[in-house]
């Protein structure tokens, strides 16, 4: 019977947690369509990390919910029925019983329940934060290092961590004391009932006390444990419910209405459209825009920083609400975003995004897309991995990936938001005549773009002023008026036709082109064959026991372990102690009853050896025993129920201060060793973030975390409980009957085999249960990044079906772990059951006159509370090396390589005011990301005069933003780079990189006030923060430097995020100042005031300066062009501008013959100023 209920008892257990994983599946697949339906409102009020936490530990209640869901119905019954049983033994006595067990839970469970609520939605805010402040992080790490702000970030993502463990660490004590009453609860009212029973004049016997222990053994276990727990589950997953429930009822994107029009007719018409980003803002994002742009033209859309620019395309897309007029798009549309949108895999899966292969139009897309050169550089052509964001391409060729993926895609309507920012003059030309007047000359194209240049070209030009139309029209239709709203001359954009050997360095040689889709050709029946990303590290075989004394060591709370492990053993004293004594006890009651004790005194002659030995072991003598109704037998009884009390009183005391002092134990580790990787993550070289997607990152720090904090305590002190427990019910059982020492040993060699093969599969199913996980988050951050672009291409479905797919995996090895531990549970239940037929019969066929009842009672009521618990035991150890797993993948993170230290030592450590001049010098400098690649920038030589103002250029993949990490060492740096003669690699990285500030090519805000964006950490007053902002104009944008800055700076414009990172770069005030790009995404005249702001506030600095824009470096002292990672010429700009083979030349050459002129003017000016000087 026992064998048959074990059966039904572990597949009705698997069946629940696979319904409760459908459950999570289900909600995790909900979440994620939510995703792709987000507004971009929504989006960008809503933080990463909160939807990260959501389908990590949110969703996973429903696991823990469902596992014991069903005691809220069954238990009920059950304790009904042994209510019944217990009254037929013992009568009224049950109710003392009965009623302490209700007072003990009801009101309990009731408070729990309530308190629980309220402590998870606070966790789960408090985890937002540390999530949303990780994932910020590691999107902005690069930033982060160059501005030395690893510190205190570590500082401030291990406040949240203490916040967080706080309301943490108040559950966890919660749970250790109704852990706690496992132990005691059924001791306690088997004492009160046994107590009544005695005090209303009855004998007890071993028959009814250890019967009534046994069904107390069963009643507590339902009512003080797993009820408690379904109902702490069910509280918690309403929080869960809630805030899905919140999540899902954000804003929709509404669906882009697409009209079909008439051949020649308007393709896009809007009417007195106004909309903006926030709804409760008076100002308008933009405001009564009417347009129409009719079919087949090329529409340029320009205007100042903050004009609206992108907003109208968002609009156009849909992605931008109107809350007044009609906006008319009449045709299919593809979109580029401004920043590149790029997902982890191949160069050729970026472009097509989900489209069939066409290899006709494949090759015409790459040729128009200047990315032929870029493919034959590549180490694996267009099948080369690109990496989460990227990462493995430049600036440049990111950009026109991303505008090959909306070309390649068949439209009508194309927008094009500023796709030649990233790129230099040279391809910035090839793109605007090969791509959008030639390759897409049929269809409707709608640019928005910076580079006045091309202006006379296009068909239509709609010119932005805060948020309104100020003009639109043809290029005739402006006049010099117009254009000085941009800072500019109409003539600059009066450019002649180039000529024919400026046209033909544009184009790559036809024999390249030939020879790499020759290639393509060669491989095309493997097209569908990608290179292996990287793997994620995955531990192998069983888990070590240093494992577990890093956990407890990381805690730091070693009299904390102390104390634990003696009142361990006090407790299990105590819980034995009082077993014993009750089995005592009803000995010598049965001893009276029978008359083996009456009219005697209890004298060294009239006791048999063995009881006097029990006598003078428990220190008792009773005097003139008669009968149970006796004087003596009532001092007997009382006496036996002091004794019977101060054990369970001490069994109790110990077991629930042991409980909290273990979990504060588990809450310190948790705390100690998540600031522990965390520092150790900040401390890793950008080549670790650059080849781990950052769901790779994140999942440590939200699912292995979570696992850390809440569920491996729990498995650790059931455990270690169970393990306690079951030391002092064999110890029992030995003393009383030494045979089943025998069977003890073949059952305890039976649980360890099975555990052990168990155990080899567990674990390894329980790292790759982690590892599957990853790509679900990596998918998720990449969704997130690039909803807009997602949307216009229609890749929704697609993405939907990778994401299930991710999910499938991770499923598939869920769903194994639960099977494989249903079997487990179910083998250990049948060697237990087998073990305790043969305890059961060895009392029957070994039977001798020492044994009593009260012996055999104990040992059989003993062993049948081992049956449950020993397997549960097992399966909660098996459950710890599991979640071990945890343990080990974050321990994992803090044995990363260090790119160095952060302080000098000693003698190394440079001059306070360093450096005080700003001569910078590379000596032999080779320069790499990892080991294993070939070096990116070769043998550089240069001197960087004090003052200097250098301006930096090169083809796109010259290698100049790697000029810029060699000087931050942010990789491997062979030969020297001297900056006022100290050597930079012998010197702390934040010695060298917090006297260098940097303008970066990705401008990156943080979720947090316009005052922490500037000063993250308050070292400023505020009057230079608004002085800054005042320097770069934006003093006006906000009242308050309290302004929320939204997740990644959403609602500011990229040219307005570049200019905050310049009101960084005043504030620090640094000798050596570095703009990479940083007038990329600005209109003329906002990079006028970059350029005079930097010209006026780092006079006396030495500025190095990285530019598409040669007007942009033109005046700077020297010119630095760089090729293929090696410096081609290093000279003032006039000089090399008069030379017929400089590359400087043939650059400017390429922006037309009245820009060159005009740049060649400005560097011969800039050179009679600095001979002047």
């Amino acid at each position: 019977m026992s064998a048959v209920i074990a059966l039904i008892d572990h597949h009705s257990s698997m069946g629940q947690l696979e319904m409760g994983m459908r459950l999570r599946i289900a909600s995790s697949s909900l979440v994620y369509r939510k995703i792709l339906k987000l507004s971009k409102g929504s989006a960008n009020k809503t933080a990463g990390g909160q939807i990260i936490n959501l389908l990590s530990n949110d969703v996973a209640r429903f696991d823990q919910v469902f596992a014991m869901l069903h005691c809220l119905w069954i238990i009920p019954i059950q304790s009904i029925a042994i209510a019944y049983l217990i009254w037929k033994s013992v009568e009224i006595a049950t109710l003392a019983g009965i009623f302490l067990l209700v007072i003990q839970t009801v009101p309990v469970q009731a408070y729990l329940s309530r308190l629980t609520a309220k402590l998870r939605a606070k966790v789960a805010v408090r985890t937002d934060e540390r999530v949303r402040l990780m994932s910020e992080i590691i999107t902005a790490v690069q930033v982060i290092k160059m501005y030395t702000w690893e510190k205190p970030f570590l500082r401030l993502v291990s406040l949240a961590r203490k916040h967080e463990i706080d309301v943490l660490t108040v559950m966890a004590y919660w749970r250790g004391a109704l852990r706690a009453s496992i132990v005691f609860t059924e001791r306690t009212t088997l004492f009160f009932t046994v107590m009544a029973y005695v005090l209303l004049g009855n004998t007890i016997s071993a028959a009814k006390v250890f019967s009534m222990a046994q069904y107390f053994n069963h009643l507590q276990a339902g009512v003080v444990y797993y009820v408690p727990m379904a109902l702490i589950n069910a509280s918690e997953s309403t929080v869960t419910i809630k805030r899905l429930e919140d999540f899902l009822l954000l804003d929709d994107n509404k669906p882009l209405a697409v009209e079909q029009t008439p051949a020649g007719a308007a393709s896009i018409k809007i009417e007195q459209a106004t909309a903006s980003w926030d709804h409760a803002s008076i100002t308008r994002t933009l405001n009564n825009i009417n347009t129409t742009i009719k079919s087949g033209m090329l529409t340029a859309v320009v205007g100042r920083v903050g004009a609206g620019k992108s907003s109208l395309l968002q609009l156009i897309l849909g992605e931008l609400d109107s809350t007044a007029g009609q906006v008319t798009v009449g045709g299919s549309v593809s979109y580029a975003s401004q920043e590149p949108w790029l997902f982890g895999g191949s160069v050729r899966n970026n472009i097509l995004f989900g489209q069939p292969y066409d290899e006709s139009r494949y090759r015409e897309v790459v040729r128009a897309c200047a990315l032929t050169r870029d493919f034959i550089q590549l180490p694996q052509g267009d099948k080369t991995l690109v990496g989460e964001r990227g990462t493995s391409l430049s600036g440049g060729q990111r950009a026109r990936v991303n505008l090959a993926r909306a070309v390649y895609r068949k439209a009508d309507i194309y927008l094009f938001d500023d796709p030649l920012s990233a790129v230099d003059a040279h391809v910035g030309r090839s793109l605007f005549e090969e791509c959008f007047m030639k390759y897409l000359a049929d269809k409707t194209r709608v640019l928005v773009t910076h580079h006045v240049q091309y202006l006379k070209d296009v068909d239509f030009i709609v010119m932005l002023n805060h948020g309104i139309i100020g003009k639109q029209g043809s290029f005739k239709e402006f006049g010099h008026d117009d254009f000085a709203l941009l800072n500019i001359d109409a003539e600059t954009t009066d450019e002649e036709k180039k000529e024919e050997n400026g046209v033909a360095d544009l184009k790559v040689p036809l024999i390249s082109q030939v020879s790499y889709f020759s290639e393509v050709d060669k491989e095309k029946d493997e097209e569908d064959e990608e290179p292996d990303e990287t793997e994620e590290l995955m531990a192998k075989g069983k888990i070590s026991r240093a494992l577990f004394w890093k956990y407890f060591k990381s805690s730091d709370s070693y009299f904390l372990l102390f104390m634990f492990l003696v009142l361990l053993i006090l407790g299990q004293l105590g819980s034995s102690g009082s077993d014993f004594w009750v089995a005592f006890w009803t000995n010598q009651v049965e001893l009276q009853h029978t008359g083996i004790l009456q009219n005697y005194s209890l004298t060294d002659e009239t006791l048999d050896s063995a009881n006097r030995d029990k006598l003078e072991n428990a220190g008792i003598v009773f005097i003139n025993s008669t009968a149970p109704e006796s004087s003596g037998a009532h001092y007997h009884n009382n006496m036996a129920l002091w004794i019977y009390g101060i054990l369970i009183a001490t069994c109790t005391i110990c077991t629930t201060v042991r409980n909290l002092i273990f979990f504060r134990i588990c809450m310190h580790a948790g705390k100690n060793i998540h600031n522990l990787m965390l520092g150790c993550l900040l401390q890793a070289p950008m080549k670790f973030f650059d080849s781990n997607p950052s769901g790779r990152i994140v999942n440590r720090f939200s699912k292995d975390i979570g696992c850390v904090d809440e569920l491996l305590p729990n498995a650790l002190i059931d455990s270690i409980q169970v393990f306690a427990v079951m030391v002092g019910i064999l110890s029992q059982v030995v003393i009383i009957n030494w045979w089943t020492i025998f069977p003890m040993g073949v059952m305890g060699y039976f649980y360890l085999k099975i555990r052990s093969l168990f155990l080899a599969t567990a674990q390894d199913l329980k790292r790759l249960e982690g590892i599957t996980k990853s790509p679900v988050f990596s998918h998720v951050n990449a969704s997130l990044a690039g909803l807009a672009t997602i949307r216009s291409a229609g890749g929704q479905e697609m993405l939907r079906k990778e994401f299930d797919s991710h999910q499938d995996v991770h499923t598939s090895a869920n769903s194994l772990l639960i099977s494989s531990s249903a079997a487990f549970g179910l083998w250990l239940d049948i060697v237990t059951i087998v073990f305790v037929a043969f305890v059961t019969y060895s009392f029957i066929i070994l039977k001798n006159d020492t044994t009593s009842a009260g012996d055999v009672g104990l040992a059989i009521s003993q062993i049948l509370i081992l049956c449950g618990m020993l397997q549960y035991g097992m399966r909660q150890t098996a459950e710890m090396v599991a979640q071990m797993t945890s343990v080990e993948r974050v321990l994992q993170f803090t044995e990363l390589d260090k790119e160095g230290p952060f302080d000098s030592q000693v003698n190394a450590k440079p001059p306070e005011k360093w450096p005080c001049e700003g001569r910078i010098e590379f000596d032999h400098v080779y320069f790499r990301y990892s080991d294993e690649e070939g070096p990116i920038l070769k043998d550089l030589n240069i001197i960087i005069e004090p003052g200097m103002k250098v301006g930096v250029v090169g083809r796109t993949g010259a290698g100049k933003s790697s000029l810029i990490a060699a000087l931050f060492n942010l990789a491997k740096l062979e030969g020297a780079i001297y900056i006022d003669a100290i050597d930079t690699k012998k010197i702390g990285l934040h010695d060298l990189r917090k006297k260098i500030s940097i303008i970066p090519q990705e401008p990156m805000l943080f979720s947090a006030t316009l005052r922490d964006n500037l000063d993250p950490f308050h070292q400023f007053k505020d009057d230079q923060l608004w002085a800054a902002l005042e320097d770069v104009e934006l003093k006006g944008y906000s009242e308050s430097l309290d302004y929320l800055v939204t997740h990644g700076g959403a609602n500011f414009s990229a040219g307005q995020r570049q200019l905050l990172c310049l009101a960084r770069a005043i504030v620090r005030n640094n000798k050596i100042i570095v703009l990479d790009e940083a007038t990329a995404n600005v209109d003329p005249a906002t990079d006028a005031l970059i350029q005079r702001t930097i010209r006026d506030k780092f006079n006396d600095c030495t500025v190095l300066t990285i530019a598409h824009r040669l007007n942009t470096v033109m005046d700077s002292d020297r010119i630095l062009v760089m090729d293929e990672g090696q410096v081609v010429e290093y000279d003032c700009a006039h000089k090399l501008l008069q030379k017929e083979d400089s590359y400087l030349k043939s650059m400017a050459n390429e922006t037309g013959i009245i820009m060159a002129e005009r740049l060649r003017t400005i560097a011969k000016e800039a050179y009679r100023k600095s001979q002047a000087k």
